[in-house]
């Protein structure tokens, strides 16, 4: 078996794009230098989230070990195609999964049979899902998943939903008619109508931004049915390779308790448990610790299973 390198690989990056559905996902692909027909790893983000919030931080960490990364960002948000935009729907996201591991699987220059995926937040979820429906994948990371829409608007609070109800059904009302969706704010201060108002969710997401990027903070009101009635968590008993969880005990947003009942039944699955807050993964320490165990677990089931 190949075994993972022992000093880092030098890394390059390519703008890439994909088609999906109507449209096309802009993406990046990281290639780890000198390394032929590398694994790779597909990276989705969160609720509302683009690439350039700190997926390039983990790729570059994977592809220095040897494992090629796909990160890209989903239709309707920041330089994907798509029409409207902000245009947030949970069945086309998972159409841009199936269409980015397609992407990856036709390459020349990465192993297209040795493929992982990798979600966080929302895109935890997602990465769920997509594990449930593609067996002849290898492995699949979770981080600080979104599992349970019941769970997660629990957390939001009932003055909460309340908030955001007018703007839920003027949304349908402009959708009926065929204007522009009316928005919905992703996050805001505690208190003020959002899809999430943690008192970490608004400074969570901000801190996420490089200088120079927009970070658009709202989303079409439509999609909050499917975002209470969206539980992937339940697909974990589905999934039938290794799949890591990444869990805060100290999530404001997706509550670990809930997460852990649903991820514990992952047939193959191994949760790792971190005091860190949910927006706090992707920076400092937290994402030092939680990289490396990501990196490792990669290692072990892309470059252990070259040979076979």
């Amino acid at each position: 078996m190949n075994q993972p390198a022992r000093t880092p690989y030098q890394v390059s990056r390519q703008d890439v794009h994909f088609d999906s559905g109507e449209s096309y996902c802009s993406a990046w692909l990281y290639l780890p230098v000198g390394v032929e027909k590398p694994p790779i790893v597909v990276l989705g983000h969160g609720l509302g989230a683009i690439r350039e919030m700190r997926l390039d931080a983990f790729s570059e960490r994977f592809a220095a070990a040897g494992i090629a990364t796909l990160a890209f960002t989903y239709r309707y948000f920041g330089d994907s195609g798509g029409q409207p935009r902000q245009l947030m729907s949970v069945k086309r996201q998972l159409a841009d999964w199936d269409a980015a591991l397609d992407f990856v699987k036709r390459r020349a220059d990465v192993d297209g049979r040795r493929v992982a995926v990798w979600g966080s937040s929302f895109g935890g979820g997602h990465a769920i899902t997509v594990a449930s429906r593609h067996p002849e994948l290898l492995a699949a990371i979770s981080q600080c998943p979104f599992t349970d829409g019941v769970a997660a608007a629990a957390a939001l609070g009932v003055k909460g939903a309340l908030q955001v109800t007018p703007v839920l059904l003027r949304d349908f009302v402009a959708q009926l008619l065929g204007r522009p969706p009316v928005m919905v704010p992703i996050a805001a201060p505690p208190g003020k109508p959002a899809l999430m108002n943690a008192h970490d969710a608004l400074p969570g997401y901000l801190a996420l931004v490089p200088e120079g990027t927009v970070f658009v903070n709202h989303v079409a009101a439509r999609v909050l049915p499917q975002i209470l009635t969206y539980r992937p968590g339940r697909a974990a008993r589905k999934v039938k390779f290794p799949i890591l969880f990444c869990v805060s005990t100290t999530d404001t947003v997706t509550p670990a308790e809930q997460t852990i009942a649903l991820v514990r039944k992952a047939p193959f699955g191994e949760t790792r448990l971190y005091g860190a807050g949910h927006f706090e993964f992707y920076l400092g320490e937290a994402f030092e610790e939680l990289v490396a165990d990501q990196t490792r677990f990669l290692a072990k089931h892309l470059l252990g299973s070259a040979a076979h």
